[in-house]
């Protein structure tokens, strides 16, 4: 008689997006969308249910993975660990359970249902494989019974449910999808959802408190608010308008509530008032479609003044890399890259689930970013990697794909400039935008691709080491990429205490 499981794995199942799983979050038209705290109901009596079935099966639960508004049905592009891109379902959590099992730190797993475990096929042939890669096999069990892999007829059965489901959110996305574009076509809101700042969630009308601070919004970034002080409008350039962080701190400070009860931030005032909807125009995967069949809060025209100066505005921020290690550490664990963060614990190197990682490493970032240095010009100090490098240097991209280059930022910024002064409409300017940035990123592209022009203006340079001090953050992580491939970062292993180990930064070997 085999064993019963008694270290089983506990994953429940949500998705709030409309479309994707049929019975998960779809509203009606015109409905609006249920609060979450409804959502988390739902994780909390599938655990419930789960629960009760390793009872009744005598299993023992040591963990419980919840994936909290995940879709098991929704891709996205990702980059895999060979470099090239495909499209896969984002799920850190069920990731999470397979390697569980496939380590043997889970003998067991229980669900809700067949689709709350997979509703893309590949996904059901991981699982199938780390089932079928132990002797017994390692048993699952659902509470409707949908899921059960003892035998290869209960994989035949799994594989055709599954495929089954998979049809079905399609259809459901389909069908969803072509209602949305109906109703773009029609100026008719899109029903459902959250509701917008200024507009009410059924029906899509404007509220007229709310439309007044988006009138008062953009007329502060166009300069022409009426209610500024002598002392603050002198302070004012009205060819620029006022900072969208002076806006948010005014709102706070005068207690005007956002939809969510969040402060403002720049962020959230730039959204208000650039959404097409504000001008009474019907937007439909990011393109204007016409005329919305609600009343406009601000004028078209006046909206168009707002997005060509919010776009100006875009262009001459200093966007110099400040975390010069994002694109070159990458997670030990799930292989995804780091990213530049910075929160409760400080600046930091991180693999964020928010971006598809599994957000089990992080390394503080000037200890990285110290050591990386320390590295690099230990191996600029070397004479025969200089002469290496400075031969790499002089075969570097052509002169002439740096002037394209050069000559098409210059044009991107005349056409915004055109365009702010009205000598283009928007649409002239958005078509000529795309045809322009395809050509700056396929030159960024053909220079990035050989030695940066940064490696040779470090290596002209007297002193290496007071050049490498000289360099901005994004000139650095070039010569960095052109020495090392990339750094692997190992978990902390607690038992050092809390000091840093340079050892956890592991440099690529080719692969």
């Amino acid at each position: 008689m085999e064993s019963k499981p008694t270290r089983a794995v506990l994953l429940v199942r949500i998705s709030y997006r409309k479309g994707e799983d049929e019975a998960e979050g779809s509203t009606a038209e015109g409905q609006e969308k249920p609060h979450r705290a409804e959502f988390s109901k739902g994780i909390d009596r599938q655990e419930a249910d789960g629960r009760a079935l390793a009872a009744r099966l005598g299993w023992t639960i040591i963990k419980v993975i919840p994936e909290d508004d995940t879709s098991a049905f929704k891709r996205r592009k990702i980059k895999l660990p060979d470099g090239t891109e495909a499209l896969r379902t984002v799920r850190p959590g069920f990731r999470t359970a397979l390697d569980g099992l496939a380590s043997g730190e889970y003998d067991g797993l229980i669900a809700d249902d067949l689709d709350r475990v997979a509703r893309d096929p590949r996904d059901l042939e991981d699982l199938i494989d780390v089932v079928e890669s132990r002797r017994p096999r390692l048993p699952v069990e659902s509470v409707t019974g949908s899921l059960r892999l003892a035998n290869d007829a209960d994989i035949t059965v799994a594989r055709i449910m599954c495929a089954v489901a998979n049809k079905s959110s399609r259809d459901t996305a389909r069908r969803v999808a072509r209602k949305h574009e109906e109703l773009a076509a029609e100026g008719k809101p899109p029903g459902g959802g959250y509701r917008g700042y200024g507009f009410t969630a059924e029906g899509h009308q404007p509220i007229e408190a709310e439309a007044e601070i988006i009138r008062e919004i953009a007329a502060r970034i166009l300069g022409e608010w009426g209610e500024w002080t002598d002392e603050q409008r002198a302070e004012i350039d009205p060819e620029v308008g006022e900072s969208l962080n002076s806006i948010a701190a005014a709102l706070n400070q005068r207690g005007v509530p956002t939809v969510t009860g969040v402060p403002w931030s720049n962020r959230s005032v730039r959204s208000v008032v650039s959404k097409p909807s504000v001008a009474g125009l019907r937007e439909f995967r990011t393109e204007i479609v016409g005329k919305a069949i609600w009343d406009p809060i601000i004028s078209e025209d006046q909206w168009e003044q707002v997005c060509a100066r919010l776009t100006a505005r875009f262009r001459s921020v200093d966007l110099a890399l400040q975390r010069w290690l994002t694109g070159v550490l990458r997670c030990s664990r799930c292989k995804h890259m780091l990213h530049g963060w910075s929160g409760n614990n400080g600046k930091r190197y991180w693999c964020p689930p928010s971006l598809g990682g599994c957000g089990k490493i992080a390394v503080k970032a000037f200890f990285a970013e110290d050591e990386v240095a320390r590295q690099i010009l230990e191996l600029l100090g070397q004479r025969a990697v200089l002469q290496k490098l400075r031969t790499v240097a002089d075969t570097e991209a052509t002169d002439q794909t740096r002037t394209e280059l050069a000559e098409d930022e210059a044009q991107l910024r005349q056409m915004a400039g055109a365009y702010a002064r009205r000598e283009v409409t928007f649409g002239e300017y958005q078509e000529a935008r795309k045809i322009i940035e395809k050509r700056i990123k396929e030159s960024r592209a053909l220079l990035t691709s050989r030695a940066p022009r940064v490696l040779r203006r470090l290596l002209a340079a007297d002193d290496v080491i007071e050049g490498w001090e000289n360099l901005t953050p994004a000139d650095r992580r070039e010569v960095v990429l052109t020495l090392v491939p990339g750094y692997d970062v190992l978990p902390h292993d607690r038992s050092k205490g809390n000091k840093f180990d340079p050892g956890r930064l592991v440099p690529w070997t080719g692969e």
